[in-house]
């Protein structure tokens, strides 16, 4: 029956013309191995700056490696070369061992081809704790294996690798585990007292694999990181970050995120693979009370000929919003066995939300949904807040999604194609998805939204049916369903559900309905 049912949708296919008349790139168009030498000109739907290599003097420091630990050495060397005025500190060739880096102003950190960094899994060895911001809340921990603070003019370049704590160490053991963040650290406490040293066996925030706070030009390239202990590369209040040719591998590790842009901006991400645990590119803006006491978004983020493999979301705004999520450009990306392909994730406690969100020419091969809105969360997290009803009054802690548009979208496989669950008080609003091949088991299911419009797009899939609840100023203009029923079915809730037209669709309209639009009467 199966086989059947795929020959049958073969043959449909046949006579239906393609809905994507321009290039969108395939699997061995993207990643580390398309790098080139230098960045082309970025070219987005609002202001970016240009983004330029940078050149470091050419003093250097070479590592030795004459202790059974190098991070006195390298730490040493650092210090010295930014003092000097600028350069590089060279990593060769060979397995060093080290704890937590800092770099310092006009220093680039250089490991050589088949260097392996490999880092300690002692509290100790990332002590004292430092500034961080940790799952978007402010906090004094362990900071990063490879942190920066206030700095500018910092890399970390090559094509070594970077290898995290290993399995059962102090560091993964001490992990907080008693509540999400917001419960334990006090919104009201100074950030100078939210102090997690891992004193006497207490718990700590892990640190990230390479973060930078505070800092201003910023250069990751050619870099292989693996085994983080949390998220990998994570810029936090940054402006100016090139990241480009990096290599993620972090599947099996929970909060494995590849890239998480923290409340960070004018930001290129380029040629770049990612295998995760968790979402692999990410953009956040900090988390509710806390975020909102910080209020710095991340906007003017260009992602582009990027590789995301496994992983929850192949690019995911939020859950952490707070301070909003703007000016984001994807284009000419793929994502190969991720579970969900672009995914907008926020809470009610969380506040703010993201706009302006543009993604052009993508190719998806997913094991979920290809855009999937979860904007209630769970109870394990916010308890009641994820109960979708009754509606509450908005506040300042009520997050929006609006204004995201995509086109030229190729879905190989996926399991819907759209699946919004917005707020009732914040429904999601402005989505518009043009120009789309699509493959999948079922179509389209949307809670709390409006105004969504999905046009010149053929539709294979062995489902018919459309679900709307409060839903309403729903266009389909030129999209082809093609199923084996050749049908639509529509399944209509709640008082807002209203306005849904079909214009030059096939089927002209679902079925049961007297023409191609409904309102309610």
């Amino acid at each position: 029956m199966k086989k059947l049912l795929i020959l049958s949708l073969s043959c449909i296919g046949l006579t239906t013309t393609a809905q994507v008349n321009t290039h969108v790139p395939t699997i061995d168009e993207v990643g580390p191995a398309r790098l080139t030498e230098n960045i082309a000109p970025v070219k987005a739907p609002f202001p970016m700056p240009a983004f330029k290599k940078p050149a470091f003097p050419s003093y250097t420091i070479t590592i030795k490696g004459k202790a059974n630990t190098q991070t006195q050495e390298i730490q040493t060397a650092i210090d010295a070369v930014s003092k000097h005025g600028g350069g590089t500190v060279n990593i060769p060739t060979g397995n060093w061992h080290t704890g937590r880096i800092i770099l310092k102003s006009n220093v680039n950190l250089h490991l050589e081809e088949n260097a392996i960094l490999n880092f300690s899994g002692e509290v100790a060895d990332y002590l004292p704790v430092v500034f961080t911001r940790t799952e978007g809340v402010e906090v004094m921990s362990l900071g990063a294996c490879i942190y920066a603070n206030g700095q500018h003019n910092i890399a970390v370049t090559g094509k070594g690798k970077l290898v995290g704590p290993p399995a059962n160490c102090s560091v993964r053991k001490q992990v907080m585990r008693q509540d999400v963040i917001e419960n334990v650290v006090a919104a009201n406490k100074p950030v100078a007292e939210r102090i997690y040293d891992g004193h006497n066996g207490g718990p700590v925030y892990l640190p990230m694999f390479v973060s930078a706070v505070n800092c201003k030009n910023v250069f990751l390239e050619g870099i292989q990181l693996e085994n983080t202990p949390f998220w990998n590369i994570v810029p936090i209040y940054c402006d100016n970050v090139i990241i480009r040719g990096i290599t993620v591998n972090s599947v099996g590790i929970p909060s494995g995120d590849g890239i998480d842009i923290e409340s960070s901006r004018n930001v290129l991400i380029e040629y770049c693979t990612l295998n995760c645990g968790d979402d692999c590119f990410t953009l956040k803006a900090g988390r509710g009370e806390d975020g909102l006491r910080i209020g710095k978004p991340t906007e003017n983020v260009v992602i582009r000929f990027c590789l995301a493999r496994q992983g929850h979301g192949g690019i995911t705004v939020g859950s952490e919003t707070a301070a909003m999520i703007r000016n984001l450009y994807v284009h000419d990306v793929v994502f190969d066995d991720t579970e969900v392909g672009l995914r907008f994730k926020t809470r009610r406690p969380r506040g703010g939300g993201g706009e302006n969100l543009y993604y052009e020419r993508i190719r998806m091969r997913l094991r979920l949904d290809a855009f999937r809105w979860d904007m209630l969360g769970a109870r394990m997290y916010v308890g009641a807040l994820a109960d979708r009803l009754p509606a509450l009054p908005v506040n300042k802690l009520t997050p929006v999604y609006r204004n995201i548009h995509a086109k030229d979208i190729v879905v190989d496989s996926a399991r819907a194609l759209v699946r919004v669950d917005g707020i009732p008080e914040s429904p999601m609003t402005g989505f518009d998805l043009e120009n789309v091949e699509a493959h999948c088991s079922k179509l389209i299911q949307s809670i709390d939204a409006t105004d969504l419009k999905i046009s010149n797009a053929t539709i294979y899939s062995p489902d018919s049916l459309l679900t709307f609840t409060d839903s309403r100023n729903i266009i389909f203009q030129q999209v082809h369903f093609i199923n084996p029923a050749n049908k639509i079915v529509t399944n209509l809730s709640g008082d807002l559900t209203d306005n849904i037209r079909f214009e030059n669709a096939t089927p002209q309209k679902p079925e049961g309905w007297e023409t191609n639009s409904w309102k309610r009467k």
